[in-house]
């Protein structure tokens, strides 16, 4: 065992990949104002800019630099169906490398912890609803993401191994979709509400229809990244499972793109006409996940609503318009 392993019990080093991203800062955020950090806790949030996590290299010597304890995995390659659709081996080649590098530096550097990040996309396709935690690897997934679904899948298959030859206690969540504050707002590229909420202030700012892509009826379960953030401390302190929990508002909360576009429209104060563009894709139909687990260990955490979360993205995204990605 490395020296990584005498840290008195409390005095966690945690190293959060992809710590620029959507979720990354959604955590930062609630270490940093809500109290989420503990006494003698020491928090490193990576960007890419510190290491290429594709490289094996690059990866150890960040690894010896912050020397964490624990680690929250959230690096990956990501993007919205229609950049999946495009991408398929690039999706699958990028992820594959950086879970790798990171599950097996961390292994090699006695971090106590890894918790990584799936998503409800890796299911399998042909399935029954509630999809639960059980059923991830139960028929290929959706096959316009393949590529970055069988990638995020294999971290399960990592952990459980992990587990099995050093009794390494790695494991994953698996969110819905999630959306908040510093999110990817690219039309093109980006997923539903972050790529609504971008389409919608043009819309209004240039006085047009706003467009929206597919017919609108595709259900989705939506998660706020700072619902989120609050969920991934829980998980990184007291969840002790190798198994992955899928963390998601229930599924009575599930909505159709239609009621999101119409909270969007509500948020940003749009008064213009609504068209569905139904030549696009519509990607899965639903994917319905269960948070029966979740709600096993935490019957009375509260979600933000979906109104008062879409209010303070799109708030966030009119504010910071110059700064978004997008």
């Amino acid at each position: 065992m490395s020296k990584q392993m005498d840290h008195p019990v409390g005095a966690m080093r945690v190293l959060v990949t992809g710590g620029s991203g959507l979720v990354g800062r959604a955590i930062e955020r609630v270490v940093k104002e809500e109290g989420g950090r503990r006494e003698g806790e020491e928090w490193i949030f990576l960007s890419s800019k510190d290491a290429n996590l594709m490289s094996a290299e690059e990866t150890r010597a960040v690894f010896q630099k912050h020397r964490p304890t624990h680690v929250i995995h959230l690096a990956a390659l990501v993007g919205g169906l229609y950049k999946n659709m495009r991408q398929n081996l690039d999706f699958w080649r990028n992820n594959i490398f950086i879970n790798d590098n990171v599950l097996q530096t961390a292994h090699e550097f006695g971090v106590v912890k890894v918790v990584s990040c799936l998503s409800t996309c890796i299911f399998p396709d042909k399935t029954t609803y509630p999809i639960d935690e059980t059923m991830i690897h139960n028929g290929p997934p959706h096959e316009s993401n393949f590529g970055y679904a069988y990638a995020k899948r294999m971290i399960d298959v990592h952990n459980r191994s992990c587990f099995e030859k050093y009794g390494r206690r790695y494991t994953a969540v698996i969110p819905t979709n999630v959306f908040g504050p510093h999110d990817n707002f690219s039309i093109e590229d980006g997923h539903v509400l972050p790529g609504l909420i971008h389409k919608t202030y043009l819309a209004k700012k240039e006085g047009k229809p706003l467009q929206v892509w597919g017919s609108g009826r595709p259900l989705r379960q939506f998660i706020y990244s700072l619902d989120l953030a609050r969920l991934f401390l829980w998980v990184l302190r007291e969840y002790d499972e190798v198994q992955p929990i899928i963390l998601s508002v229930g599924e009575e909360d599930e909505l159709s793109i239609k009621d999101a576009a119409d909270t969007v429209v509500e948020a940003l104060g749009f008064k213009g006409d609504v068209i569905y563009d139904t030549s696009k894709a519509d990607g899965q139909f639903k994917k319905t996940a269960s948070n029966a687990k979740l709600r096993k260990y935490l019957p009375d955490f509260k979600f933000t609503p979906f109104k008062a979360a879409i209010k303070e993205t799109s708030d966030w995204f009119v504010a910071n318009y110059d700064i978004a990605r997008k």
